[in-house]
């Protein structure tokens, strides 16, 4: 079951809160935990409340910190987006999100409104949103703009602009005159296929605006009548002539716009409301800021009962324009629309239907910033420390600067303090020298300790005491024997070092696991909508048969050690049984060895890498296969081929690639290339860390 749902439209007035509120009455009636989220809310005066979030929170008893219900005000956003810091809304959002996740059973996700310019960022940030909360969607579009090929051409619109980035659960749409509620559906499921589509009438009594709402739109005063603010007012007429005229344009409900000087007016209308053959009126406007005299002003006093008569400033004229401007909303202590909305949302959809697509949804995205996220959280729950042997590099240094403000490691940096205070003041990084052990290898106490230690394992390899001294002193060695003697938990190193550097220590000390034979190499290849493995794409240039499968298991394990369904494809130049070749058969003999030694292993080889992550290829070319055109994790039969593939995937699709992951040591000690960038360092980081809870 999905743990979300994600409510949004690509339209202002589209009738957004009728689906949530209703919603929200079919989830309650499911499951007792219901939490409510909107990522992103109007901006809002001071001490002012999000009326949506007040509404649902109070409505339904949601025990929710109101702070908690909400990420960003519109403004943030904006701000935020102009500085050029869109990953940090996402990132926000989902953690957010991820802390209501955890505390409900499901969460209902409100998008946001489009009441405002730039509905293009808007359409832009829901899609982005959704995709990123791994939700699937409902969307709601009117049904009153335009003949019916017109509205369908919207929603189709709408239909095609979502589908395109994330799973849509249903269409509703709302607003839609009665008589066409019939001709409308059948036209939308004709044109939109495999699709729920629901279509809701317009309400009259929902699309008009309270007396409150009115007083608030027209900063009015409330002369009488405080406790009918929540009259509706259908429509509304000017009292401009003569009572004995007017009183024949009265309707039901009807809201009465007259100067506050017109008493004959004012007092026609409150008899009239009374009388059992005129219509009930909503309420009276009075403008020009006048109110009427002290006699009349009494007279009204003494009725049994008054409705709402309401002083504002403006003129007659310029009022009645505001007025027909006004977009109703819901509120909370509104119970009469509210009970409205929820009757109206379970007439017309088919709520068992709903429900359960809902619990048997799964989604299959899986963005970077999910990723990422997950990667946070997972080395949060048990901080470990991490050496960083190349102190003086500014990228190492900015990388440890995040690091430490996020608080999920611990880190030593190896140099002299002095020289790394200095380039953090020259480079203004804002890492806190107090934060974060700083070790000189030559004047740390343990040094003598680690070239005794040094010797001893090397020794057979004819290493004398002078040699381990010397070894001890390089940073790539010092940083290596902290993780052998238990003073961190690993290493990442290789911004400034090549690989063999940074590995040639871990693999005469460190050492590989037990059945482990040969270290090798992951990228995580961080797609717009998945996350793929790649190995082996740093460390072995041309591994035989047995090592590919080796690089295959471990792969595996990776992937599904980080939470990624292992799906593993054995690349090759050619796919199932028809190519022949050496190449392609050590690839064949490789994915033999894999079947054998780790059957649970869902593997396919040889097979081209079209096929591996294109559905409609890979059903061309191994229609019964399960793992071509879903293929999670890649293996690449060389160094060569590898190497040039991640780079050009990353390169051309802008993907962030973070590795080399090595796999198969006893401790984690994992290589950067010299290219990296801050970000590739902070996930690697993170990443070693999560290894390191694992030993």
């Amino acid at each position: 079951m999905s743990k979300g749902i994600y409510v949004a439209t690509i339209e202002p007035n589209s009738g957004k809160s009728i689906v949530v509120l209703g919603l929200m009455r079919m989830l309650l009636g499911k499951t007792a935990k219901v939490g409510y989220f909107r990522p992103i809310i109007d901006d809002l005066d001071d001490g002012e409340l999000d009326n949506h979030i007040s509404t649902v929170l109070s409505h339904f008893e949601i025990n929710i910190n109101y702070k908690k219900s909400f990420a960003y005000t519109r403004n943030e956003v904006l701000n935020l987006y102009n500085q050029g810091k869109s990953g940090e809304v996402i990132d926000e959002i989902i953690k957010k999100y991820k802390y209501l996740e955890g505390q409900f059973d499901i969460v209902l996700v409100e998008g946001t409104d489009f009441s405002h310019e730039n509905s293009s960022i808007e359409l832009d940030l829901n899609l982005l949103i959704s995709k990123n909360l791994g939700l699937p969607v409902i969307i709601v579009t009117r049904g009153d703009k335009g003949d019916l090929k017109t509205i369908v051409d919207n929603v189709q619109l709408a239909f095609d602009t979502f589908k395109q980035e994330v799973d849509v659960l249903s269409i509703m749409t709302n607003k839609v005159n009665k008589e066409n509620l019939k001709d409308l559906k059948s036209l939308l499921k004709e044109r939109i296929k495999n699709t729920d589509i629901t279509v809701i009438p317009i309400i009259h009594s929902l699309s008009s605006p309270t007396i409150k709402e009115i007083v608030k739109s027209l900063d009015g005063r409330v002369l009488f009548g405080k406790d009918m603010l929540n009259n509706l007012s259908e429509n509304f007429s000017v009292g401009a002539m003569q009572l004995r005229n007017y009183l024949t344009y009265l309707k039901e409900n009807a809201l009465v716009i007259t100067p506050g000087d017109r008493a004959d007016i004012i007092l026609g209308a409150l008899q009239a409301n009374i009388s059992k053959n005129y219509p009930k009126i909503s309420g009276i406007i009075l403008t020009g800021g006048l109110i009427p005299e002290e006699p009349i002003l009494k007279l009204i006093e003494g009725l049994s009962s008054v409705v709402p008569i309401i002083s504002v400033a403006g003129g007659t004229y310029s009022v009645t324009n505001s007025i027909g401007t006004i977009k109703p909303k819901i509120y909370a202590e509104n119970i009469e629309k509210i009970n409205t909305s929820i009757t109206t949302f379970e007439k017309h959809v088919d709520t068992d239907k709903l429900s359960n697509d809902l619990i048997t949804f799964e989604s299959d995205i899986f963005t970077p910033r999910m990723f990422q996220y997950n990667l946070l959280q997972r080395a949060l729950k048990n901080k470990k420390h991490i050496v960083l042997p190349e102190g003086y590099d500014e990228r190492v240094l900015r990388a440890a600067a995040r690091l430490i403000d996020a608080h999920v490691v611990e880190l030593t940096l190896l140099g002299e303090k002095d020289q790394i205070k200095e380039l953090l003041e020259k480079l203004d990084i804002p890492l806190n020298i107090n934060k974060v052990n700083i070790v000189s290898p030559t004047k740390s106490p343990h040094f003598d300790d680690y070239v005794k230690t040094l010797y001893e394992l090397r020794k057979h390899k004819n290493v004398n005491m002078e040699m381990a001294r010397d070894m001890i002193s390089d940073v790539s060695y010092f940083g290596t024997m902290m993780i052998h003697k238990g003073h961190a938990d690993g290493m990442v190193s290789g911004a400034v070092h090549t690989t063999q550097h940074t590995l040639r220590p871990a693999l005469q000390f460190i050492k590989t696991k037990p059945g482990v034979n040969i270290v090798s190499s992951i990228f995580f290849m961080c797609l717009e909508d998945r996350i793929s493995v790649f190995g082996d794409c740093a460390i072995n240039p041309n591994p035989n048969a047995v090592e590919l499968a080796e690089i295959a298991i471990s792969s595996a394990k990776t992937a599904k050690d980080f939470g990624i369904e292992p799906k593993v494809a054995m690349l090759s130049y050619s796919s199932g049984a028809s190519g022949k070749g050496a190449d392609v058969e050590k690839v064949r003999e490789a994915t033999e060895i894999v079947k054998k030694q780790a059957p649970h292993i869902k593997i396919e080889g040889p097979i081209q890498y079209d096929a591996a992550v294109d559905m409609r290829i890979g059903k061309s070319k191994l229609p019964d296969s399960e793992v071509a055109g879903h293929a999670s994790v890649l293996i690449f039969p060389d160094l060569n081929t590898g190497n040039n593939t991640y780079k050009a995937v990353q390169r051309e699709t802008g993907a962030l690639a973070i590795g080399p992951v090595l796999q198969g040591l006893n401790k984690p000690v994992n290589d950067l290339s010299r290219g990296c960038t801050v970000d590739d360092i902070y996930s690697t980081v993170i990443i070693t860390a999560i290894q390191a809870q694992d030993v």
